[in-house]
């Protein structure tokens, strides 16, 4: 290993040899799981984010999400460390254009909200981190409804026609603001939301089921659910009277204490142990199965967590498993 303690370039698996999906009616073809970049720079050092990376695209992977203000929440940071350190991984492996990359704009604390001119700043700042000439999938991240969907759209739109982002998408928006957009979009021959990534697991089902899905079903989006794994509730390891020492600790607390969460974790342990797999896989294959769902989105601080990340893409569920696990999260 050299000096810097950052492991030399592997070779990567071709991701065409995987099982890829469409990502709603672009021509991006996807792994059935985005690896979330949130922990690069915050829980996980550089050495640690490029040997996760590594080991991602190894397995086949070729999908990874940030976004412009991960991780402006750490004290000593500005925002931008993920898009960094994913930029030097880039820099240093070969294969750029087997890589989808992700990011957001919106909530960078130099680049909030969606103005537009706040939108071609955020992307052009974005691109000299991830040190590439094009962002595949660019979301906005939070939706700003002081600024007109046209307003937002159009400078969206400019942003494709200079070559400099593949495709857009919406994340944290509601069906009302993500239709005008579509609408907007069909009308003047704009740039169209390819995909959404709301916030969707198997105990956080209201924010995304109704009228939000309905609204990408019809408009054939893809969503690419964030918070899959419900900050870590959904593999297992919080249970009742068992501590555990983790930045997200607090945040599952109404999962452990909830009669549906423990209702969740019984029937993923069923499923799992017929499977013979890690309860993680098990709550990503039923998320993966869900209608409009191309990959779901899940972190991993360690190579040692992400193992049963990647094994949703060769874990089949059968209906009545499914059935088992919708029935436990009603």
């Amino acid at each position: 290993m050299p000096e810097s303690g950052i492991a030399d370039a592997p070779e990567f698996v071709d991701p065409l040899m995987t099982s890829l999906r469409r990502l709603g009616s672009s021509d991006l073809q996807v792994f059935p799981l985005a690896l979330g970049g949130n922990v690069f720079g915050w829980t996980a050092d550089e050495a640690q984010s490029f040997a996760v990376l590594d080991a991602y695209t190894v397995a086949g992977g070729n999908f990874i999400d940030t976004a412009d203000g991960y991780s402006a929440w750490v004290s000593g940071n500005e925002g931008g460390e993920s898009e960094t350190v994913i930029g030097k991984w880039l820099a240093s492996r070969s294969g750029r254009d087997a890589v989808v990359v992700a990011t957001k704009v919106s909530t960078h604390p130099a680049y909030r909200g969606l103005a537009p001119a706040n939108i071609k700043a955020a992307a052009e700042a974005s691109l000299r981190r991830l040190g590439t000439d094009h962002i595949d999938l660019y979301y906005t991240h939070f939706d700003d409804e002081t600024v007109p969907v046209e307003d937002i759209i159009t400078a969206l739109d400019q942003l494709v026609k200079e070559g400099k982002v593949r495709e857009i998408a919406a994340s944290n928006i509601s069906p009302e603001r993500l239709q005008a957009s579509l609408d907007f979009s069909e009308r003047e021959g704009l740039a169209r939301y390819v995909a959404l990534q709301p916030h969707y697991n198997l105990v956080s089902r209201d924010t995304y089921e109704g009228e939000l899905q309905d609204t990408a079903a019809r408009a054939g989006l893809a969503a690419v659910p964030y918070f899959a794994l419900a900050s870590g509730f959904l593999t297992g390891k919080y249970r009742p009277g068992v501590m555990v020492e983790s930045a997200r600790a607090e945040r599952v607390s109404e999962y452990r204490e909830s009669e549906r969460g423990q209702k969740v974790l019984a029937a993923l342990d069923k499923v799992a142990q017929e499977h013979d797999a890690q309860i993680a896989t098990v709550a990503l294959a039923w998320l993966a199965s869900r209608p409009t769902v191309a990959a779901p989105i899940a972190s991993a601080r360690t190579v040692e967590q992400l193992p049963a990340l990647v094994a949703v893409a060769d874990l089949s569920l059968t209906e009545q498993q499914l059935a088992e696990l919708t029935e436990a999260s009603a």
